[in-house]
């Protein structure tokens, strides 16, 4: 067995500021992934928690809290009493920082099934701890880490839609993940500081990125065209693009 972290680093090293990912097969046959860091490598396994635990026999502690959960909804009727206690939530806060780990390896590698599903784990993680922690430190703490999974979750999900060409449904997902951040900045309750600015910039620059990819007259191209048209006061220009629409979805329909 090799024990020393050079031997298996050999020709892998660490660059400052680049996410480096590497798929191997691992001892057991399986396939694990590894990432690259100053002092060594983390490796997680692809599915389940990243670690390869099963905390109480479960996937995850997020599974075993949620059954927890709906076992007392089904005794008692409702969540009245429900609670999460500090050591539970520091459980679970660690837990979110493993899957965090995974998915921004699992994006370099362009896997965006898996962001989006580790995303989407998380994204109910936060959400449990806000909405059960006993200590008002416990219901915040990762509350300002939701606008940045938000966004992660809905970049999955955007590219996912381009690489299969459904490109309305890309945009309507890009408008959906911006409305969802910008309703979390103007909740009360999330806490003073907290702004979704950097990642509002980010789906905005996915939006262009998408609009660049999309083929020349078609109508999700054309409509983008048309509500940039419109929102310069481009009125010429705005009827223009809607006769190109309505003479592109005539033709669809003839067809």
């Amino acid at each position: 067995m090799v024990h020393d972290l050079r031997q298996i680093l050999d020709g892998w090293e660490y660059e400052p500021g680049k996410i480096s990912v590497r798929k191997i097969i691992g001892q057991d046959g399986h396939e694990k992934i590894q990432t690259r860091v100053d002092l060594g490598l983390l490796q997680f396994e692809p599915l389940g928690r990243p670690d390869g635990r099963r905390p109480y026999g479960c996937d995850s502690m997020l599974t075993f809290f949620e059954t927890r959960l709906q076992e007392y909804i089904a005794r008692n009727g409702d969540d009245e009493g429900f609670v999460l206690l500090s050591e539970d939530c520091r459980d679970l806060r660690h837990e979110a920082h493993l899957f965090y780990q995974r998915y921004l390896s699992l994006f370099v590698l362009e896997e965006y099934e898996g962001v989006e599903r580790d995303t989407e784990r998380n994204l109910r993680l936060i959400d449990l701890c806000r909405l059960y922690a006993e200590s008002e430190y416990d219901r915040t703490a990762l509350e300002s880490q939701w606008g940045y999974v938000m966004m992660m979750h809905t970049r999955a999900k955007v590219y996912q839609a381009m690489d299969a060409e459904r490109y309305d449904t890309a945009l309507s997902l890009i408008e959906y993940g911006r409305e969802r951040l910008i309703e979390w900045e103007a909740n009360e309750e999330r806490g003073e500081g907290e702004s979704s600015a950097a990642e509002l910039e980010v789906l905005d620059s996915l939006r262009e990125e998408l609009l660049e990819q999309i083929p020349a007259n078609t109508p999700p191209r054309l409509e983008s065209e048309l509500n940039e048209a419109l929102t310069c006061e481009d009125y010429e220009r705005a009827a223009e693009l809607r006769d190109k629409l309505s003479a592109l979805r005539s033709d669809q329909q003839a067809g």
